[in-house]
């Protein structure tokens, strides 16, 4: 018996992302910095040019990075003109090689002094990112080709704000709807900014969506708790912007598998099987992904794939990762999904955030204990095949 081709669109783009924080290094100005210190990481920063050599031998023709606020505008009212021709560099060494970008303006970071005035709590936080969205892009748009204005608010506002582990890790709930409002504010401010300098820009965000069911399935609150799940998690802030997106990022990693629990506090919890885990200890779930798109159809928009990775320090559960995803994905596409690119999470070994240098979710493996070495893994060629193919 011969095995299914699936063949993907016309243009179809196939590539990875990274986050400036988790891969440029020397960052010392931003609210990160002081607790949870990523030092040289994979020294992307001066190194970029080789990574992207690695990507397009690896058949990539769409990178996913980040700009570092706390670089380009160290101070209020500053901006540095070197650090800004630095990222013109970076887009043009992309250009230069074929590869299409995607920029995001926001991925967790904020500037020292802008943490130092409330950060993401303060509530003239959406024109201090209007400011900067208008600087950079009036800078470097001429280099795009996709703006992300924010990556994953919802999580970013429930790890800083509900459970304290992110800056300003503070377990504020209370400040959690100003926080949201915010966000809303900062990226309908920054994609009506955009749109004035270029009207045919490609803006949108890149989200954390989760799949949620039921533990028990014949349970009518536990229907109803997973479309509250649902709804949090996956359309309220996406609702408040769909007027303002010219696409939509998925970034997939989990299924949550809610479970009434009458008797004990908080009386919901996730109570996932975890048959396969990944070295987060976070379950292998892919067909989650294919409901997860086919519940994004209803925006009528775009989708990519700008999230979507394994922590697999010995790379032996990868490759199958992947092509598991990307099946579900395919299945989407022919159930009418308008899905048109996949980015790997990530590119290369980096900073996992507060978990640190530990959680290897890199298609290239970094040495750090032997002057940055990069190591191409097999799971990277296996996705190289898939995307010089454009098939599996």
């Amino acid at each position: 018996m011969s095995k299914k081709i699936r063949k993907f669109p016309k243009d179809f783009l196939w590539g990875a992302a990274v986050s400036s924080y988790q891969v440029e290094g020397g960052i010392e100005n931003c609210d990160w910095s002081e607790k949870f210190p990523a030092g040289k990481s994979c020294d992307y920063y001066n190194q970029y040019e080789k990574y992207f050599d690695l990507a397009k031998d690896l058949n990539h023709d769409v990178h996913r990075f980040s700009l570092e606020w706390s670089r380009i505008q160290p101070s209020e009212g500053k901006f540095d003109r070197k650090e800004i021709e630095h990222y013109r560099k970076v887009l043009r060494a992309l250009k230069k090689r074929n590869i299409k970008s995607m920029v995001t303006i926001w991925h967790f970071t904020l500037p020292l002094w802008l943490s130092e005035k409330g950060g993401l709590h303060n509530i003239k936080f959406p024109e201090y990112f209007e400011s900067f969205t208008k600087f950079v892009t009036e800078e470097l748009d001429d280099l795009v080709d996709f703006w992300v204005t924010l990556n994953e608010p919802m999580v970013y506002l429930s790890l800083a704000y509900i459970e304290g582990r992110f800056p300003p890790q503070k377990k504020k709930s209370f400040l959690v709807p100003l926080v949201f409002i915010n966000f809303v504010r900062a990226h309908k401010k920054a994609y009506n900014t955009i749109h004035s300098i270029n009207q045919n820009a490609k803006v949108g965000t890149a989200q954390n969506y989760c799949y949620s069911d039921a533990y028990n399935k014949k349970s009518s609150v536990n229907k109803i708790l997973v479309k509250i799940s649902n709804f949090i998690t996956n359309h309220s802030f996406s609702k408040f912007i769909k007027k303002h997106s010219d696409f939509i990022g998925v970034n997939y990693y989990f299924h949550n598998r809610i479970k009434l629990t009458p008797f004990s506090f908080p009386f919901v919890k996730i109570d996932n099987e975890n048959k396969k885990v990944s070295d987060m200890n976070w379950e292998i779930f892919p067909k989650g992904l294919h409901f997860v798109l086919k519940d994004m159809k209803k925006y009528n928009k775009p989708i990519y794939i700008t999230e979507n990775g394994i922590a697999d320090s010995k790379d032996e559960k990868r490759s199958e990762f992947i092509k598991e995803h990307l099946k579900w994905m395919h299945k989407a596409i022919e159930d009418g999904v308008d899905v048109r690119g996949y980015m790997y999470w990530s590119l290369v070994d980096n900073f996992e955030w507060d978990s640190g240098f530990a959680k290897r979710f890199g298609l290239v493996e970094i040495d750090y204990q032997n002057g940055l070495e990069a190591k191409i893994r097999q799971s990277a060629y296996d996705y190289a095949e898939i995307c010089k193919n454009n098939s599996l």
